[in-house]
């Protein structure tokens, strides 16, 4: 099996897998930043099978200081997880609308908390529709899982592991669109800028609408950026969703050991004395 087997799973492929004696958990994580809850494309139509999982409510803590999609509380998580129907050691198919955002989060949460067999549909939830497969309406109440929450197993960067890395410790990217990046627009969090040496990679430049490019052109586009193979790398965004994505995005091409901000920029702003930049290009002159 391939890395990117482990990774992502195609829509053709679950669906032969979803005829199975044992077949994956499925869980639906659709989200928007803001409009319609999920929920309600979960309502009007899933996968058939899938439980709807709340990234806000079951997989992120509550929004303050440390970030408005924070890490969950362990006990909290395990619980909505076994509620879901996650089981010890059994695969897990997470998929969201299609951007590949809330599922990568989603990937991650489960990772970090130690579940290892998770994988992403690509493409989301139109890939499934696209290839002509059934949906669901149906709500299933899955058996209870035993899954074991233990936090830890994919690095996590606090803040000032983030600005050590943006300092010249390695490299700390920053996936928001340029226009934030540069801070000549923030129409979310209440400051402008970037974390001073973080350099900007936009998530449209290495995804096109939930779809991850081969592995080869990642390491190529995160090479461009300044990703080496021998120094370590992190990412951060407003609030740890599209980073999220990104260290999806690194493990594909290779970088298991990508760092994930959490808090990101909406956790680094929290703290009026941390410092903020807004020039178009770090200066890692002293790195």
């Amino acid at each position: 099996m391939s890395a990117t087997d482990d990774l992502l799973v195609e829509a053709e492929r679950l669906a032969a897998e979803l005829e199975g004696t044992d077949p994956p958990t499925l869980l639906d994580v659709r989200w928007r930043l803001a409009g319609a809850p999920g929920r309600d494309d979960y309502l009007a139509g899933h996968l058939p099978g899938a439980v709807f999982v709340d990234l806000d409510t079951a997989l992120c803590g509550a929004p303050g200081p440390a970030g408005r999609h924070p890490l969950p509380e362990p006990v909290a998580l395990e619980a909505a997880l076994r509620a879901a129907g996650v089981r010890a050691g059994h695969p897990v198919v997470v998929y969201d609308g299609g951007d590949g955002m809330s599922a990568a989060r989603a990937w991650w949460t489960l990772r970090w908390a130690g579940h290892r067999p998770v994988r992403l549909l690509h493409g989301g939830y139109p890939a499934w529709t696209a290839a002509g497969l059934p949906v669901s309406t149906d709500q299933p109440a899955p058996r209870p899982g035993d899954v074991t929450v233990r936090p830890g197993a994919l690095p996590v960067l606090d803040a000032a592991a983030a600005a050590r890395l943006a300092a010249g410790d390695g490299v700390l990217i920053d996936v928001r669109a340029a226009p934030r990046y540069r801070g000549e627009h923030e129409p979310i969090d209440p400051v402008a800028g970037h974390i001073p040496g973080a350099v900007n990679l936009p998530a449209p430049e290495y995804v096109a609408e939930g779809r991850f490019p081969a592995a080869e052109a990642l390491r190529d586009r995160f090479a461009a950026a300044g990703v080496a193979a021998e120094a370590p790398v992190g990412a951060y965004c407003g609030s740890g969703v599209t980073a999220a994505q990104a260290v999806f995005a690194l493990h594909l091409a290779g970088r298991a050991d990508a760092a994930l901000y959490v808090g990101s920029w909406s956790n680094w702003v929290a703290d009026p004395d941390r410092p903020v930049a807004t020039d178009p290009t770090p200066d890692r002159s002293d790195a």
